[in-house]
């Protein structure tokens, strides 16, 4: 990891609980002699804007194992509803970070080029609070599928809106482009504090979309598009298709 090219103090942090619903301790699997967890912090340590990364997890087999590959963890509150709540406790406890950048712990294939452009456009956007990825999708299955969440973004890259739904919705047909969210965040630090104390509003509620609440109280969320398509593990259907994929 190169030090940031900006004068901010740039972090990548990885929740990583062990109590996944789907697939129990799935960050301690072991793939090739490393786990998880390992796998996700080797590539966001190889972010070039990125200053530091930290795991922030709720358990101590996880703390322990991070220590272990000579990683940097921080314990957290097994509280916390989300992973943005996580990173507020890392942001409460180091106060230098500048820049919060939420790195999903079960992408273990996460592209450190894609992290760096999320934290770009939000470095070099003085009216954005936050940033995110998305990438252009044609397969209709993909566009019908709930757990697919779309984006539709304006002409200048804002994010207009995110939905379960296909969107847009076409009337007339291949007059627009559709776009999947892929779920990493770059925060300012007051913007990520402010939404954290925001009560869950009605859209976030209906679709189960942590952002709609930062878009309905009017914070601007940059987006970048990139051509990688993220292979986060849930299952152990997920776990398989991995191995898999680095065998080859």
């Amino acid at each position: 990891m190169e030090n940031s090219t900006h004068s901010n103090n740039i972090t990548i942090i990885i929740p990583a609980r062990y109590a996944s619903t789907r697939l129990e301790g799935k960050p301690l699997l072991r793939a090739q002699g490393k786990t998880i967890i390992q796998w996700v912090y080797e590539k966001a340590s190889q972010s070039k804007l990125a200053s530091d990364v930290i795991v922030a997890t709720d358990d101590k087999r996880i703390f322990d194992e991070v220590e272990s590959f000579g990683g940097k963890a921080c314990m957290t509150s097994t509280e916390h509803k989300c992973g943005s709540d996580r990173l507020v406790e890392v942001l409460n406890k180091y106060e230098d970070i500048d820049i919060a950048v939420n790195v999903q712990g079960d992408e273990p294939m996460i592209e450190p080029s894609s992290i760096d452009k999320a934290i770009e456009v939000l470095v070099d956007d003085n009216n954005a609070d936050m940033s995110t990825l998305i990438r252009k999708i044609e397969e209709e299955a993909e566009i019908q599928n709930p757990n697919v969440v779309k984006a539709v973004k304006d002409n200048f890259d804002y994010a207009m809106y995110f939905s379960r739904s296909p969107l847009p919705y076409e009337r007339n047909k291949n007059q627009a482009s559709t776009y999947a969210h892929i779920g990493l965040y770059v925060y300012r630090r007051e913007a990520l504090l402010k939404m954290s104390k925001l009560p869950q509003s009605d859209l976030e509620k209906a679709e189960s979309l942590e952002q709609l609440r930062a878009l309905q109280n009017g914070m601007k969320i940059k987006t970048a598009t990139v051509n990688y398509k993220p292979v986060g593990i849930d299952t152990k259907e997920d776990f398989e298709e991995f191995l898999r994929r680095i065998q080859k």
